[in-house]
Parts: C-alpha cells; structure tokens; sequence
C-alpha cells in the first residue's frame, strides 16, 4: 500500500507568517518520512501557493525572520478532490497526486481563524486541527471569551472595540476602558502570538496602544490588568470517542525584562522559562486540566489546542484564551507541555496526522 501523502502547510497573509515557518520546520524535521509522504507547501505573503524550495529557511538566523521562498513551482487545490496541481506561466499544468492530509502549521488571520479550515472543506481534503467555527470563534478573542463565560468558565473584564466605535463614539469607549482600572491590556481582536499588543497606564497610553493594535485588525479587545501567575494547559483530541487528554500544568516566566509576555520573549532564545509541572497544589493542578478540557469542548475543537491561564494571589483561576494551533516548534509551550507528560514531539506529530485521518471531511 501507498504511504498516506501529507501536505505540511505554512506562511500566510500575515504577521505571524515568520511563526508558522518555524513551527514547520519543526514537523518537517519530525514526521516519520517511512510512514508517510510528505509535501511542504508555503503560502506567500501575497496568498500565493508554492512548493517548498530547496533552500528554504524555516528559522531564525541572525536576527533575520524566515519566510516563504516563492521561487518553487506554483500550486493550485482544485475543489473537490483534494488534488495538488502545480502550474508554471507558459506551461500545461501538472497533477501532482491527491493529499490525504494537509497539517496547517499556520497562525492568525486568514489561516488559523477557519479560513484555511474552510478551503480544505470544499477541497474535500482531511486537515489536522479543529475545524471553521472552532477555528473562527477561538482567534476572535472578543467572541471567545463569550463563549467561555457561557460554559461558566471564568474569564477577565474587557471592552471591545470596534472599528465603528473607535471612529465614532471614541469618548465613549474611553470611558469604559478606564472603567477597567489601570493598567490595562490593548490587543487586536484577532491576531497571536503578542503581535499589537501594548500595556497601558493612562488614557494617553490607551489611545496610543489602540492605534497600534488597529494595524493588526480594526477590532480591538481592552483587557483589565490581572495579577497572577500565568498557567498553560495543552489538550489533546483521543482516539475511539474517549474525552480530551489534558497535558500536565506548566509555568511560563519572562526572563528578559519585559514588561509582558511579548513577541520577543516568545520566540526569541532565553527570553523565558517554563516550568512544568507548575509548581500548584495537586487540587488547582487537577482544575486546571479539567477547565482546559471544558474549553476544548465548549468551543468543538479538534486535534489539539494550548488553554491560558492566571493564577492569581487569592488562589483563583481566570481562562486567559485558548489556541486552537498553538506555537508548534519543538521548543514550543505545548510540544513541551506534551513531552514532559510523556508524549514526546514526534509522537505528537504522527497522533495528530492520525486522528486527521480518521475524520471525515464536512460536517461532523
């Protein structure tokens, strides 16, 4: 038999597109090439679709983010099918084969918010991850807090912003984010890993920090500050109609001097730590994974997806957000979350690839 072919996507059309590169590196490197067929595919800046070339570079070098190198041939998946095509200007296009996976390793808008999720729908191809409305309804941190607080999960105090709101009524909401108490938090709506995202600690500042997250998406979220330890928590979709699996605890710390758990101190070397297990009372480490399991299936995730938290001093719990295609290096939160709860990365990886097949596409 034929090994099952499986498309590693990453890029896209946005500020995480150097993310998504490095998460894919990391699956390249790690999926069993004896067990299946495996095609890198890129998505450029400008949405345009290619094979992955020779000389790609998936990390960071020299203070330099990666990209997609768009000189590979051109690709196109025709509705329906799930076959690749690939096109060169002058040329007759060629089919490529059909793919029975695609493992989006891609972040932020139009990509990890269900709009990637919604084209393969229509190409009929089985893809790792959750599906459009989980997808869509965990990047919209606004519509995702809602959520949460509806399946009586916890979450902090906001005002959201709209654009409409901003231009028109800008007192108005001014007044409500003061409402908040200082400092606060200012995040577009819609996008990860510490992109746009300012801490500010008077009415001056939040206007500032409003602008700056309008570039990233004209809906904005204010978040009132909460003082806590921050608690991560990954989830795992189970074979065999078995609940979720929630991994072991861990602590994340800046160790950078950064104010805030920024870009930076993210995803550049020793600019923090994670400790897993966190160091928590085995009864708050115990409702920490059942609250990450309840906001796995409050949303109908699928596959996998990484659940925040705060600890706070008074020893209660506040859900942050959750990300339904969390950071996905090998170094990555949940990767180590998974590896230090005895699932190692490579494993991971194949699980994930395994519980895609096993779905069928459209509506489950």
């Amino acid at each position: 038999m034929s090994k099952p072919r499986v498309a590693v996507v990453f890029g896209g059309r946005n500020s995480e597109h150097a993310v998504s590169l490095m998460g894919a590196g990391s699956v390249l490197e790690a999926i069993d090439k004896s067990k299946y067929e495996v095609i890198p595919i890129g998505i450029a800046q400008d949405g345009r679709w290619v094979l992955a070339a020779s000389g790609q570079r998936f990390a960071i070098e020299e203070g330099e983010l990666p990209e997609v190198d768009t000189s590979g041939a051109a690709l196109a998946l025709p509705s329906g099918e799930g076959t690749l095509v690939a096109y060169d200007a002058g040329s007759i296009p060629v089919e490529l084969g059909s793919v029975d996976v695609v493992f989006p390793v891609m972040h932020g808008p139009f990509a990890e918010d269900g709009t990637i999720q919604g084209l393969l729908e229509m190409a009929g191809v089985r893809y790792v991850g959750s599906g459009v409305l989980a997808s869509a309804v965990g990047m919209d941190k606004a519509y995702m807090k809602t959520v949460m607080a509806a399946a009586g999960l916890p979450v902090g105090r906001h005002v959201v912003v709209r654009d409409r709101d901003w231009r028109l009524d800008r007192e108005r909401v001014l007044k409500e984010a003061e409402g908040l108490g200082w400092p606060v938090f200012v995040k577009p709506a819609r996008a990860g890993s510490s992109q746009g995202i300012s801490k500010a600690h008077d009415r001056a500042a939040l206007e500032e920090a409003v602008e700056v997250a309008r570039r990233h998406d004209p809906k904005v979220l204010i978040e009132a500050a909460i003082a806590g330890r921050e608690i991560e928590c990954a989830v795992l979709e189970s074979f065999d109609d078995e609940p979720p699996g929630a991994s072991m605890p861990g602590e994340v710390k800046i160790e950078g001097g950064q104010e805030f758990f920024d870009f930076e101190a993210k995803y550049f070397p020793d600019q923090m730590s994670l400790t897993v297990p966190a160091d928590l009372p085995a009864e708050v480490a115990e409702q920490v994974r059942a609250m990450a399991v309840r906001a796995f299936e409050a949303l109908e995730c699928e596959g996998l997806a990484r659940v925040d938290f705060f600890y706070t001093p008074e020893g209660t719990l506040v859900l942050n957000e959750i990300n339904t295609m969390p950071g996905f290096t090998s170094l990555s939160v949940a990767p180590q979350l998974w590896a230090a709860s005895g699932l190692s990365y490579p494993d991971l990886v194949d699980r994930l690839v395994q519980l895609a097949l096993r779905r069928s596409p459209g509506l489950r």
